[in-house]
């Protein structure tokens, strides 16, 4: 007779390999199905590596902090270095309306239980030396929010999810489900078919197409966003500084010098590109460039090495979709991060392992209730 998984994971990424790492380390049989060769290889090694806590929801925020918690402690706890560094996160206000919109959002932070506070243009000026002082009117800084290496990280916790027993399967595709009784009995891939207990779709990009193989909407599409890096310098700052500020072609840019002293840079397409083409474009530096210097001059000298292409897999509202479905009860959504699975991933390996066991606690619905399956997406994240 073939083995029976307790839990099959779709998807070696961000979130499926956290889950199998907890789920093993709780002593369950876990299988993670992946297409492509290795861990992390899809939206995982395109992260730009910002771990951050300063999310305008309660689950978001309490996830993030456990995120933070575990990746803080990593090196401590296991041993290897995952670059974490506990810079900070920076929300810079130049206009009234950022600066009303910031304060007012940190009381509901603060309620929520984030340590976050506001500087004046002074306090942020030593914090960022050399910061474009013109028109501006603060920032909000949390302390505890930072960053670490995506490829460094992603590799450590799967090979410590190997140390607890979890199995993988690297160059399989998932071509359909086996259905009785309205639960999912079996998995089938291009080389073979798997039997579980549970599954868990854990398959970023491809979560609605995993998903409409039995039938059902998953509300998730890519949108592509551009990142890039500069050569190492001596550090000059700490926190990852977020300007707001719209501009022709972007909707917001942030940018962090990270562990090794390379300085990370993204931005936000406005309007969003959609699809799942990684095709590094000629736009986005000029682009960036420009609004980051403008901002921060002393980033002018820095020659970038290299600029790459990944997708946010969204949702309508950009909260992710977490949770059992109603049509299939031993189906786990884990699906639609919105560009922050790789911040999520630690806390909700944890909470997933928790789901699976049925051992959620008050806090736990608490957190779940943002990314319900069934709920309306009317709303919207704001800081996406």
């Amino acid at each position: 007779m073939s083995k029976i998984y307790d839990v099959i994971i779709i998807g070696a990424g961000s979130i499926g390999v956290p889950a199998a790492m907890n789920l093993a380390k709780a002593g369950l049989q876990v299988l993670c199905l992946e297409e492509l060769p290795s861990p992390g290889q899809k939206n995982n090694k395109k992260a730009i590596g910002g771990v951050r806590a300063s999310h305008s929801d309660f689950g978001k925020i309490k996830l993030c902090q456990r995120s933070i918690e575990i990746l803080s402690n990593w090196k401590e706890k296991y041993g290897e270095d995952i670059g974490w560094h506990q810079g900070g996160y920076s929300y810079v206000a130049y206009t009234k309306e950022d600066e009303k919109f910031l304060k007012d959002l940190m009381q509901v932070q603060i309620s929520y239980g984030l340590n976050i506070k506001w500087l004046s243009p002074e306090e942020y000026q030593e914090l960022v030396p050399g910061i474009n002082m013109e028109g501006l009117r603060g920032a909000t800084f949390t302390p505890e929010d930072g960053n670490c290496s995506p490829l460094l990280t992603i590799n450590a916790i799967y090979f410590k999810s190997l140390d607890f027993g979890a199995e993988y399967r690297f160059n399989e595709k998932v071509e359909d489900f086996v259905v009785v009784d309205g639960h999912i009995t079996e998995v089938k891939t291009d080389k073979g078919s798997y039997s579980a207990k549970q599954f868990i779709n854990a398959s970023g990009n491809n979560a609605r197409n995993l998903s409409a193989l039995l039938g059902l909407n998953c509300r998730v599409i890519p949108d592509c966003h551009e990142g890039g890096i500069t050569e190492p310098v001596k550090r000059f700052f700490e926190p990852m500084v977020v300007d707001m500020r719209p501009d022709v072609g972007s909707k917001n840019y942030y940018f962090y010098q990270n562990h090794e002293g390379q300085v990370v840079f993204c931005i936000t397409p406005d309007p969003p590109i959609l699809g799942t083409d990684s095709d590094a474009t000629s736009e986005f530096l000029p682009m960036c460039s420009r609004r980051m210097v403008k901002l921060f001059p002393k980033l002018k000298n820095l020659k970038i090495r290299r600029q790459w292409r990944g997708q946010y897999p969204m949702t309508p509202d950009g909260f992710p979709i977490i949770g059992r479905l109603k049509e299939y009860p031993n189906l786990i959504q884990a699906a639609g991060m919105c560009g922050q699975g790789f911040m999520l991933g630690p806390g909700l390996g944890e909470l997933l392992t928790r789901i699976v066991l049925n051992t959620l606690s008050t806090d736990d619905l608490h957190i779940l209730e943002s990314f319900d399956p069934y709920r309306s997406f009317f709303g919207m994240e704001q800081f996406t």
